[in-house]
């Protein structure tokens, strides 16, 4: 699915958490430059954003983000983590992808596909690249295009059960593009706090 429309299999079974304002997001890193980003970052913001530094895996949350590429391929970085951990799961993401954007997810976009588990229950693919591997330039806003979907997807994404927002409570998210896309943590950090900001509200007065 988008965040704008679409369905992909539900979960039989699943229970939706309580309905909130925002999702709580647990910025992952397992880096000290990006981990240190990202609590400057969450310093700044409304909301229940919080960081963890260690794996994404490691945090318990119903939805899991893979800053993947617009064709969908799992081969690298935590992608291939994803892949590893979830099989099944890249073959999920490329066939929303074709079903629901011809073969190409437009960087902006996001798609939602179940991970086969419990928990995380979900995977929101959100593409910081257009061609696996591609290095970014250093002033691209991939990193807020690719934060901005998730988001909406969260707030006005729908399951084939309900709105995304009732069975997604907590968001695990890891660096957007600063693996290989080389992304800068600062430039990252800052990006997804933009996105936040603009989706769920503004930041605690300084």
């Amino acid at each position: 699915m988008t965040a704008e429309s679409g369905t992909h299999p539900g979960r039989e079974g699943a229970q939706p958490p309580v309905a909130a304002r925002a999702p709580e997001l647990v910025l992952c890193a397992v880096d000290e430059p990006l981990a240190d980003a990202w609590t400057a970052a969450a310093q700044k913001l409304a909301g229940r954003v919080r960081v963890h530094r260690g794996s994404v895996l490691d945090v318990v949350a119903q939805a899991v983000v893979s800053p993947a590429n617009s064709y969908g391929w799992m081969r690298g970085g935590i992608d291939a983590v994803y892949a590893q951990a979830f099989p099944g799961v890249e073959q999920s993401v490329r066939s929303a992808v074709l079903a629901f954007h011809g073969g190409e997810l437009p960087i902006g976009d996001a798609v939602v596909v179940p991970t086969g588990e419990a928990e995380p229950a979900w995977l929101i693919s959100a593409p910081t690249m257009r061609e696996p591997g591609e290095r970014l330039p250093a002033d691209t806003v991939h990193p807020y295009l690719a934060a901005r979907a998730v988001f909406l997807t969260w707030r006005d994404g729908r399951l084939d059960h309900g709105p995304v927002r009732e069975y997604v409570d907590t968001i695990a998210m890891p660096g957007l593009g600063t693996g290989v896309g080389g992304v800068a943590p600062a430039t990252c950090a800052r990006q997804v706090a933009a996105a936040w900001d603009e989706v769920f509200g503004n930041r605690h007065s300084r």
